[in-house]
């Protein structure tokens, strides 16, 4: 797996994983179960790794200087 998430993208997707995972502490009823999709942006942005952006091609990490 070749990391394709990085800077601001990475900062993002952490802070609303968390985000929506604090859901499931503080709201109550069906939509309390919802939050439970703030694992994906958690996860991805921990691993640096999108599948979804494979598939699209998408990059978000600092390109890589060759020679240096």
């Amino acid at each position: 797996m070749k990391p394709n998430v990085g800077g601001m993208d990475k900062v993002i997707r952490v802070a609303i994983g968390i985000a929506l995972l604090a859901a499931v502490a503080f709201v109550d009823g069906p939509l309390r179960w919802w939050g439970l999709a703030g694992l994906v942006p958690l996860v991805t942005g921990l691993f640096n790794f999108c599948p979804l952006y494979t598939l699209l091609g998408l990059n978000t990490c600092a390109l890589e200087r060759k020679g240096a």
